[in-house]
């Protein structure tokens, strides 16, 4: 070969890299999950049927609707904290990886080591991650966020009623401890800026990581009880204080929806706001509202294990879009894992289901489950599948008495036969069809 033809491949070797480096590859998505504690499904603006003055006020999220989608079938695996959790970072009922219930500070046990949770699965893929908010699912370190998968943790590690000044359990909890990191960094901490510290720990997280992918929790301790809201919202809404505690959690979603904004992402980032389970009724006036569901809280019912669910992500997510089939948070992790093209471990069961087809407005694809699961503890409580929501004979709680001002009232124990309900024309779970619908033939004995 000549010097000539020599010095003519080279030069084509050199550019080889220079034209690879021309090519842009696409930008893995980012992910930011809003978690609200013990809200109702009409708390908020896009699922309230109040109007006027009345209706939630609730800016963003009725923003966020405008230019996203509302699930209005979006269930709880369990409507109690802990187990609601376990369920939305495994991706599987929280029954199968042993957490049921609510933890306590005496819990000498959490999320299992084995598990693998959604932070995990994405922080192979080389997201950054953090959660700020409230964890539950194990106060003791080894069960703490950072040995699960997450880079960054600020928080509570169980339920801001877990402290001395419990209106019914005064000398039961020690003083409620704030963790940064793996560490205790104070003692009862001013809760009324528990909203706040979240929010702005958050933002600065999005404005750190703007060049990488990154996986955002946010896990309020709002609205569940007792109820605190900063200066900024104290008296600024007609709905006491449970509206401007509303009204907080919803100026702390524009928080975010802004700095995802001014970084340039709003094009490469999925946001979901939803919440952990429906309203403690018990509480009354600091109680949310089930909407047009029975019961609440700690239930198997619609107010209970139904959620509101909005999720955004311009260009990706047609604006104002609804959808009324079933999903539940156990479908988050394996939606996510798949719009990041990250591996699931098939040494777990996952019981959630890719739900993106939902997301993005496919309405031929096919329905991601069979059935819904619900359970009380170890007991089954109730299945839906497609319109039809069966109960199990068992026992659950009604409220009897509601209560005022942050002391809680009094649940009755109630017990519901075999019961058939069809969702679509009674979503209120009134009228028992059993009796001409059911056939010997059921036979649903839970998740394999």
């Amino acid at each position: 070969m000549t010097v000539f033809w020599r010095l003519v491949v080279l030069a084509c070797l050199c550019a080889l890299p220079a034209a690879s480096q021309g090519r842009q590859v696409p930008r893995l998505p980012n992910f930011i999950i809003v978690y609200a504690d013990d809200l109702g499904y009409a708390d908020i603006g896009p699922f309230s049927a109040r109007t006027g003055a009345d209706r939630p006020q609730t800016p963003n999220l009725d923003r966020m609707a405008a230019e996203g989608i509302r699930l209005t079938s979006f269930y709880v695996a369990q409507a109690v904290c802990s187990a609601s959790r376990a369920a939305l970072l495994t991706g599987a009922y929280p029954n199968r990886v042993g957490i049921q219930g609510a933890l306590n500070h005496t819990a000498q046990y959490g999320i299992n080591p084995s598990e693998m949770t959604m932070a995990e699965v994405l922080k192979a893929r080389g997201y950054a991650t953090a959660i700020f908010g409230k964890w539950h699912l194990g106060s003791e370190k080894p069960f703490r966020p950072l040995q699960h998968g997450f880079d960054e943790y600020a928080g509570l590690p169980y339920s801001n009623d877990m402290w001395p000044r419990h209106p019914t359990q005064k000398d039961f909890y020690p003083d409620l401890p704030f963790i940064e990191g793996n560490d205790v960094t104070r003692l009862d901490p001013d809760q009324s800026q528990l909203t706040t510290w979240y929010t702005e720990r958050a933002v600065t997280f999005i404005e750190r990581n703007q060049t990488k992918p990154f996986f955002l929790y946010v896990p309020h301790s709002m609205p569940h009880v007792p109820l605190f809201v900063s200066d900024k919202f104290k008296g600024k809404t007609n709905g006491g204080l449970y509206g401007d505690v509303i009204a907080e959690l919803d100026w702390s979603v524009g928080r975010i929806l802004d700095a995802v904004k001014r970084a340039g992402l709003d094009n490469d980032t999925l946001v979901i706001f939803t919440s952990d389970n429906g309203p403690w009724l018990s509480y009354g006036n600091h109680a949310g509202s089930a909407g047009p569901f029975r019961e609440g809280k700690g239930t198997a019912f619609e107010g209970g294990v139904r959620v509101p669910f909005v999720a955004r992500w311009p260009g990706r997510i047609a604006a104002g879009s609804v959808d009324t089939r079933p999903a539940m948070t156990l479908d988050l992790l394996p939606t996510l894992a798949k719009l990041a093209g990250a591996a699931v471990s098939s040494e777990r069961i996952i019981d959630g289901r890719d739900i993106w087809p939902l997301l993005a407005g496919q309405r031929d694809a096919p329905a991601p489950h069979d059935a819904f699961y619900f359970y009380w503890g170890a007991e089954l409580h109730a299945i839906r599948s497609g319109k039809w929501k069966l109960h199990l004979p068992h026992p659950y709680q009604s409220l009897k008495v509601a209560g005022n001002d942050g002391k809680p009232g009094e649940y009755e124990r109630k017990t519901i036969e075999l019961s058939l309900f069809d969702l679509d024309q009674d979503p209120g779970e009134s009228a028992n069809v059993a009796g001409s619908n059911l056939h010997d033939s059921t036979d649903h004995n839970g998740p394999n």
